[in-house]
């Protein structure tokens, strides 16, 4: 017997014929002898309604009450699916974030977990009942309902599993697994059987869509054994896990791009000491995430010009937030391109082997893709290319560093 953490996304629960569907998946593995508890996202659709419901309502509307709005996603699709469940013979049981406790701190919309006591669902489970969670969504400091930001529940899944000890989180949702890159881009993109967490929490954050980062975070905290799977086709997925568990690990396990960028380049600052933190300190504090960096000292030494980027949607503000201190900082003039995007290579075989850097950078030059900006960590490099090119370079890397499927 195995304790598993199931999770369904919204397009998995979409409809009445889906929930039932996920109903005949939940009572197979329940059958083979296993302790299950299942998190779902709202009807796919569902949450964007009811956040347009509360924009319509009051523009600047109360995190409070706009939380109390949109966990009810969660709550119609927990309450169908142990409905279903019931109707094919199955135990099972609704649970709310805050009947279960799920304790989050106080900031209502983009909340974090605290802690979850498990002791009754664990109780319940033991006698055979299914555990029903609505993802998504805990309770405050203040005992009201908070939320834990847009895909929250891939985090609600993998918190659960870390907090009772699950043998395995799956996460079913419309792909069937993580690929080397976006099948859609490369045709011989391949389905991976295992990905480190590291690897698969740098490819969330450069672009790839398969889990939300701070899910994987999680995972890797807690060392929770993850499975990517399809929700519509009966077939191994990926597990995500510790490196020790991956016994031959490719050198690049995968190419991923972001269309969300947008470069920022701030022209003539004088170069002197606690420029930088004039530039990005009051960026921090308007809470725009600055992720690439590169400056560019001037010839006679006196200026410099200090090139980053933003996600599209933080450009104005960034624009705006240097402009209000122009005074402090000092500087000639600013040049914003949204016209951009990111390509990132990454693999754990970085550690351990020269010459990645080198490939990169000559396939994407015998493409004539000329590199804006460069970034590295120890399993990824992420370069900026004019978004015109975004296509033509994640090919090009994914053969060049031998991804393409045999078939």
């Amino acid at each position: 017997m195995a304790r598993l953490v199931l999770k369904f996304g919204g397009t998995s629960v979409g409809t009445v014929e889906r929930i039932q569907n996920v109903a005949r998946r939940v009572k197979a593995v329940v059958d083979a002898g296993n302790e299950v508890a299942v998190v779902v996202s709202a009807m796919s659709g569902e949450t964007n309604k009811l956040v347009g419901f509360c924009r319509e309502i009051a523009p600047l509307h109360d995190a409070r009450e706009y939380d109390a709005v949109v966990a009810s996603g969660e709550q119609v699709t927990a309450g169908l699916l142990s409905m279903a469940l019931q109707e094919l013979g199955v135990s099972a049981r609704s649970w709310l974030g805050w009947q279960i406790p799920l304790e989050t701190d106080g900031a209502h919309g983009a909340a974090r977990i605290m802690g979850i006591d498990t002791a009754e669902i664990e109780r319940r489970m033991k006698e055979g009942q299914v555990a029903v969670v609505a993802g998504f969504q805990g309770i405050g400091p203040d005992r009201r309902i908070a939320t834990l930001g847009r895909g929250g529940s891939d985090t609600s899944a993998v918190a659960l599993a870390a907090a009772m000890k699950a043998d395995r989180c799956d996460i079913y949702t419309d792909v069937d697994g993580v690929y080397t890159t976006d099948p859609r881009i490369v045709e011989r993109a391949r389905k991976l059987d295992r990905i480190t967490y590291e690897e698969m929490l740098e490819m969330a954050s450069v672009g790839a869509k398969v889990l939300q980062i701070r899910s994987v975070e999680m995972a890797m905290k807690h060392r929770v054994r993850v499975q990517v799977l399809s929700s519509f086709e009966d077939k191994p997925g990926t597990l995500v896990v510790d490196e020790d568990e991956i016994v031959e690990q490719e050198l690049i396990s995968g190419i991923a791009y972001s269309r969300d960028e947008a470069k920022v380049t701030v022209v003539k600052v004088s170069d002197r000491p606690g420029v930088a933190a004039a530039v990005f300190g009051p960026l921090a504090d308007a809470n725009v995430n600055v992720d690439m960096i590169v400056q560019n000292v001037s010839d006679d030494g006196s200026t410099t010009d200090v090139t980053f980027t933003v996600g599209k949607s933080d450009l104005a503000l960034a624009q705006k937030v240097l402009d209000d201190h122009r005074a402090a900082i000092g500087f000639e003039s600013i040049h914003a391109d949204g016209n951009v995007a990111k390509i990132s290579v990454i693999g754990v075989g970085m550690r351990s082997h020269a010459g990645i850097a080198r490939l990169m950078f000559e396939t994407l030059a015998q493409k004539g893709i000329n590199i804006q900006v460069i970034s590295t960590s120890e399993i990824k490099i992420s370069v900026l290319v004019a978004a015109e090119y975004t296509e033509l370079a994640v090919r090009a890397l994914h053969t060049a560093y031998g991804l393409d499927s045999a078939a």
